[in-house]
């Protein structure tokens, strides 16, 4: 094949880093921002890349590698969770904690954004090993972090005894309890309640905004779910007690569909006892790739980035995608959906619940002040509901996409952070 007949998407940049560049130079060229500034709201402040060596439970010496980047504190401290995954890369961590610069400020909470990660696969652990690995992990990024400087949080395949050895780890070193340092923890040692289900929350609630814009009926919508981990399965219980029948839900090891609907509660339980959503009776087994490609009316998108690309995007039937995950399209693809007419509600905005209730949970560890589950609920809704507001009505004024509208808000709220702060010396 020649290059002039090779398909487009084969030239698409999937690289992370990249992709959360162009989405900032997008919104960066409509606000007419100072070439300067957008130098210093393009990169990262810092970032830390670690060699982590771990006695393994047999005695042998295995050396890990790790990173933690801070993108922006100009508007308060970084913010932003730790993941582990074989596949973890220093672009995709810095592409991640640009996202999550961009994040508060499009909810317009009082931090900037940062990421951290170490290539491993934690499946392949033991609980020893995982152990030894993030305290090592948060003895080498201690110099960095802290309650009033970078409040790390749990990511993908990491947990709530993740971020409480984190929290141990860092307090033994300082010499004093120091229960803000993370967020995403145990109730038991200062954690939120609601914590658990509020990035599912959060954009069960966008979902909500997004359906009467379009004057549809949530319990008459058709869903489907890719991804059912701490997000994905929480998404589908919640869309599932809203009436929405969920047609189809992948996890890493399948995805199973069902025109008839799927009982979620039933399938969370199925997955706890046996490890994976395949198999669950009464559906049938699709490939995990078409199930992005299903006719429903609304695609959440709850696993990893770069999911719907170019190679896919034009057999996105869905009426409204809702990003659960950081990063699953790229900037070409959402572009076709957009001249599609799908309503994209972007990752900054949609999963934007998570990070919430982390401010809320710092807030409460601050204060020694702890609020009940319905409270918590109740001020997500509230700020989620005024970020959808403002994210729409930005979109309106630019006539953007609603990406485009959240990242004009949010890179113009750090832009006036930084302004008003000034460049020193």
């Amino acid at each position: 094949m020649s290059s002039s007949s090779a398909p487009a998407y084969a030239h698409e940049d999937l690289n992370p880093f990249e992709i959360a560049s162009r989405q900032f130079d997008i919104a960066a060229e409509r606000l007419d921002l100072d070439p300067g500034m957008r130098e210093v709201l393009r990169r990262p402040v810092r970032w830390l890349s670690l060699t982590l060596p771990i006695k393994m439970d047999d005695g042998a010496i295995r050396v890990f590698e790790g990173y933690r980047v801070q993108h922006n504190c100009a508007r308060g401290p970084c913010k932003g969770g730790i993941r582990y995954h074989p596949a973890v890369t220093l672009d995709e961590i810095k592409a991640l904690a640009a996202w999550m610069t961009w994040k508060c400020a499009c909810v317009n909470l009082p931090f900037g954004g940062a990421k951290g990660g170490i290539v491993c696969d934690p499946k392949k652990l033991s609980r020893g090993e995982l152990e030894r690995l993030t305290r090592r992990y948060a003895y080498e990024i201690a110099a960095i972090i802290g309650p009033d400087r970078d409040v790390p949080a749990p990511d993908v395949y990491t947990d709530a005894q993740v971020m409480a050895w984190i929290m141990d780890t860092y307090s033994m070193t300082r010499g004093t309890n120091s229960p803000a340092i993370v967020t995403g923890k145990p109730v038991a040692l200062g954690g939120s309640r609601g914590r658990i289900e509020a990035a599912a929350r959060g954009c069960l609630c966008c979902i909500r905004a997004a359906v009467r814009v379009r004057n549809m009926e949530l319990d008459r919508c058709t869903a489907a779910i890719q991804g059912f981990g701490n997000v994905g399965s929480v998404a589908a219980e919640l869309l599932f007690n809203e009436g929405v029948k969920v047609l189809a839900i992948s996890d890493s090891r399948g995805a199973i569909y069902s025109l008839d609907g799927i009982d979620v509660p039933a399938l969370i339980d199925h997955k706890r006892r046996t490890g994976s959503v395949a198999k669950f009776p009464q559906t049938v087994p699709i490939d995990s790739k078409a199930l992005l490609e299903q006719d429903v009316d609304i695609l959440v998108p709850a696993a990893m980035e770069n999911q719907i690309t170019l190679e896919n995007v034009q057999r996105v039937k869905a009426k409204i995608v809702a990003e659960a995950a950081n990063g699953p399209t790229t900037p070409g693809a959402d572009g076709v959906l957009h001249k599609n007419g799908v309503l994209v509600l972007p990752d900054i905005l949609a999963n934007a619940g998570g990070v919430t209730v982390s401010y809320f949970e710092w807030v409460q560890d601050l204060q020694e002040d702890f609020w009940d589950e319905e409270s918590v609920n109740h001020r997500l809704e509230k700020v989620m509901g005024k970020a959808f507001e403002d994210v729409y009505r930005t979109a309106a004024i630019y006539d953007v996409s609603l990406r485009t509208g959240a990242y004009i808000l949010a890179v113009d709220r750090v832009a006036t952070a930084t302004k008003v702060r000034g460049i020193w010396p």
